[in-house]
């Protein structure tokens, strides 16, 4: 979720530093135009990713509590692949867009 953040303000952060550093002095230069980037989108998504991993974790922890208290805990790799595929598909998602930005 962290991540997800720091990417959906990163495009801010770009436009704030390139008015700073193309200001030179004139006070009525205006603010450079939002990029046409996805990284507010994709920031929305991996909050989004995250709060749903966040959930997912919560009720497979109150699952395995259950069958350590019961003496039945049977592993279950569905969340772990879950989570292995979301981390994949963000990390190619991200090198693609930096690729392409480059």
């Amino acid at each position: 979720m962290a991540f997800g953040f720091v990417v959906e303000k990163f495009a801010l952060f770009i436009r704030q530093i390139s008015y700073f550093l193309g200001k030179a002095g004139l006070p009525e230069t205006p603010m450079p135009p939002a990029s046409h980037g996805y990284s507010k989108i994709f920031g929305i998504m991996l909050v989004g990713l995250g709060a749903l991993l966040g959930v997912l974790a919560f009720v497979r922890y109150k699952k395995v509590e259950k069958e350590i208290d019961e003496d039945t805990y049977q592993p279950s790799l569905l969340l772990d692949t879950l989570l292995v595929i979301a981390i994949l598909a963000v990390g190619v998602f991200l090198v693609a867009y930096l690729i392409q930005n480059t």
